[in-house]
């Protein structure tokens, strides 16, 4: 091999570096890696082609086609333009897949993480206490099931008196 290749491994981490970048458009301090809805990107041996796997917040969810041209034109743009994008459906995405960074990207925004896993159905019986993303008080309130896109809640802190959202255990 040449001094100049690129190997397999490195090639592929250009590649997540590539969608690290790719910002969601409802909450644009998370990228599309954060977000947790890239599955997967590889390789594939039969045809050579770069993969790329989808899958979307919800089937409801309006951002999809947003995400899926950023993601297009952000690959097309570091040279990937034979690459392959493929909508993963199973398992469906869950709020357990965001990354730690997301999550503290989620707070510093002022939007309160995902209080627990998804799999826990303690949250099936009334509002989850939630934590302040201001300023850290538990003594909080659901104010309303749905927040300004519907994977949040909207919440208001007793402490401090301010609004906030509550991204939701999906």
């Amino acid at each position: 091999m040449n001094a100049g290749a690129v190997m397999p491994q490195d090639r592929e981490q250009a590649v997540w570096r590539v969608l690290a970048g790719v910002m969601d458009p409802e909450i644009p301090v998370l990228s599309v890696v954060d977000l947790g809805i890239v599955r997967y990107a590889r390789w594939d041996a039969a045809d050579g082609r770069l993969h790329v796997g989808l899958t979307p917040t919800y089937s409801g969810c309006p951002a999809t086609d947003v995400i899926r041209r950023t993601v297009r034109e952000a690959l097309d743009a570091e040279g990937y333009r034979a690459a392959v994008l493929e909508e993963v459906l199973s398992p469906p995405w869950t709020s357990d897949w965001l990354s730690e960074n997301g999550r503290r990207r989620l707070e510093a925004y002022g939007i309160a993480p995902p209080a627990h896993a998804v799999a826990n159905p303690r949250h099936l019986f009334g509002a989850p206490q939630i934590r302040c993303p201001r300023c850290g008080s538990p003594d909080t309130e659901r104010v309303s099931e749905f927040g300004s896109t519907p994977c949040k809640a909207h919440y208001r802190c007793v402490s401090c008196l301010e609004p906030f959202d509550y991204f939701k255990c999906i």
